[in-house]
């Protein structure tokens, strides 16, 4: 176990200062996220939340500690030791090179950690299977508990070294004015109308840190022109401000996966005429730094709506998190389908041609936001005092915007809610509706409906394939 903590902590060394990405602790947590059926993955999400990758990256470290505590068992046949550091490396080395954005050095840390493993439990086995002294056992295992513990302090290290300077290219950028700024917001929104926090669901263990000094965007495929830009190139164009709400599908009913924030951003309409796309293309397939494969239906950057490369949120660049230093975000479809963190790849092509990351997983293609709507007070299980109580949450249907939204109160009939003002049907829209509460355990419930004229339904769906349906409930008791 001691051999293979000081080959992985070597491995992790080596990744850190030369790729990241081909750390094997990230790329065996990548390996298992990508073959993890939907099913399962969607369990994880709801169940952990944001301590998913904390999970899965300790997860994977108990199944390695297993399997070299069996081979340390075996190993005083040297040819069990050997065989065991092999799979050890090919095992790390094979994740590396599985993922989207792999180069062929990426198997080199798994390698050389796995070689670092091995040529210890080589020196460490005695050459008969006799037990090797007590006092040679000490001092080795302490020898290689301290170089574990001074490469995996290194590698840390190392991560926080470059992690500053990404930091520092992020706090010395000046966003400039919009040349077409957002609306203020309209007199009596509520508070909370934009997010504290934006949630994050993505599939990568390790947030992406790219310099944006260093940072392009590559257009390519079905256009006449292909194009490259910089930060600076994007920031010296025409930007947008808008305020958009972003939902990911794997949202329950009622659920946190979804907030607003103002935005700032190129629009991308303009970039694809520049690029002159090919009239049979329909299909956008954005690719992240960390391989990532987001497709968007080509329409949905060419019909109008605020599609953009985004640079800003809320008067600040990108945090890290969020996809600094650009995103896409596309109003109106949810984030699998048109919001790529990390960006820096548009290529032009067909559906018939390329299934991106999530389609290939069994998500629908094109992914537009259904009509939803939350209660957020009063809370699950509150007890409120008896008399008047105000119900109140949000509802949204981005891109058609909300014509009503209704409460009941248990089985009694459906009442109209009072809808706060919106700067625009990109956002969810604030409600809230005065009960007079009685004694008693009482259920609400909330249903919304859009600008289609089109009322959410009450059958309940799982967020998978193309997002969750069903009305929001909540239940309490009235004291």
């Amino acid at each position: 176990m001691l051999s293979a903590a000081l080959g992985v902590a070597a491995a992790e060394l080596l990744a850190a200062a030369t790729r990241p990405a081909a750390g094997p602790l990230v790329a065996v947590g990548g390996a298992v996220i990508d073959a993890t059926p939907t099913p399962v993955k969607e369990f994880a999400v709801r169940t952990l939340g944001t301590y998913d990758k904390p999970v899965l990256l300790g997860s994977i470290v108990l199944v390695l500690l297993l399997f070299t505590a069996v081979v340390g068992i075996l190993s005083a046949h040297r040819r069990v030791a050997v065989a065991g550091a092999a799979v050890f490396g090919i095992a790390g080395a094979a994740a590396a090179l599985s993922r989207p954005a792999a180069v062929a050095y990426d198997a080199v840390p798994s390698l050389l950690g796995a070689a670092i493993a091995g040529a210890v439990l080589m020196f460490w086995a005695p050459a008969v299977p006799a037990a090797p002294g007590r006092r040679r056992f000490l001092r080795t295992a302490l020898l290689v508990a301290g170089g574990s513990v001074v490469a995996g302090t290194a590698a840390e290290t190392v991560k926080r070294i470059k992690g500053g300077a990404v930091a520092e290219s992020r706090e010395a950028i000046t966003l400039p004015t919009a040349a077409d700024p957002a609306k203020p917001l309209p007199g009596g929104i509520a508070p909370g109308f934009y997010s504290d926090k934006l949630y994050r669901v993505d599939t990568a263990l390790t947030v992406p840190r790219i310099d944006a000094g260093a940072w392009r965007l590559k257009i390519h495929g079905m256009v006449r022109n292909e194009m490259s830009l910089s930060f600076a190139d994007l920031l010296g164009r025409p930007l947008i401000e808008r305020d958009i709400t972003l939902n990911c599908v794997s949202n329950e009913v009622g659920g946190p996966y979804i907030g607003t924030a103002r935005w700032l951003g190129v629009p991308l309409a303009p970039l694809l005429a520049e690029a002159g796309v090919d009239a049979a293309a329909d299909q956008i397939v954005a690719r992240s730094a960390e391989g990532m494969t987001i497709g968007t239906p080509l329409g949905t950057a060419l019909d109008g709506r605020d599609t953009m490369l985004c640079v800003g949120m809320n008067g600040e660049p990108l945090e890290l998190e969020h996809g600094f230093p650009v995103r896409m975000l596309t109003p109106g479809l949810y984030g699998y389908a048109g919001a790529c963190k990390w960006v820096t790849e548009l290529e032009l092509t067909t559906f018939a041609e390329f299934d991106a990351y999530w389609v290939r997983r069994g998500w629908a293609a094109n992914g537009p936001v259904k009509t939803a709507s939350r209660i957020e007070r009063p809370q699950p299980f509150a007890r409120p005092a008896a008399g008047p109580v105000t119900v109140a949450g949000v509802a949204w249907a981005q891109g058609r915007g909300i014509r009503t939204v209704e409460v009941r109160v248990d089985d009694r009939e459906w009442r109209k809610a009072e809808l706060l003002p919106v700067p625009s049907s990109d956002t969810w829209v604030q409600w809230r509706y005065r009960w007079d509460a009685t004694p008693g355990l009482h259920m609400l419930s909330v249903r919304a409906t859009d600008g289609t004229g089109e009322t959410q339904t009450e059958q309940r769906a799982t967020p998978y394939p193309s997002g969750a349906t069903g009305w929001h409930s909540v239940t309490v008791t009235v004291e």
